[in-house]
């Protein structure tokens, strides 16, 4: 996947900063229905939100590819991930 507009993105999203590393410490499952297990290594890229949809885009490259984790803020969808986002992702040592 090429980013494109990558400049658009806003280079900071809660804890978690442009081209630093970040290991997945609890399993979730994205708005795809992706799961992404404990031990998944990403460097954050950037982030994007779309109010009229409560979408949050996290961009990061996974496995040496970039990606694109869709989630969504809303009760019954991931917004537990969301606003516990610091339990879920943490930076790596």
């Amino acid at each position: 996947m090429n980013i494109q507009h990558r400049e658009r993105l806003d280079k900071q999203f809660r804890h978690l900063s442009q081209g630093e590393w970040y290991a997945v410490q609890r399993e979730f499952s994205d708005y795809d229905g992706v799961t992404h297990p404990v031990g998944e290594v990403w460097e954050f890229i950037g982030s994007n939100f779309v109010p009229y949809h409560d979408g949050l885009s996290l961009f990061a490259r996974i496995n040496g590819e970039e990606k694109q984790v869709r989630l969504q803020w809303c009760p019954e969808e991931q917004a537990t991930v969301i606003e516990g986002l610091d339990e879920y992702l943490l930076p790596c040592a």
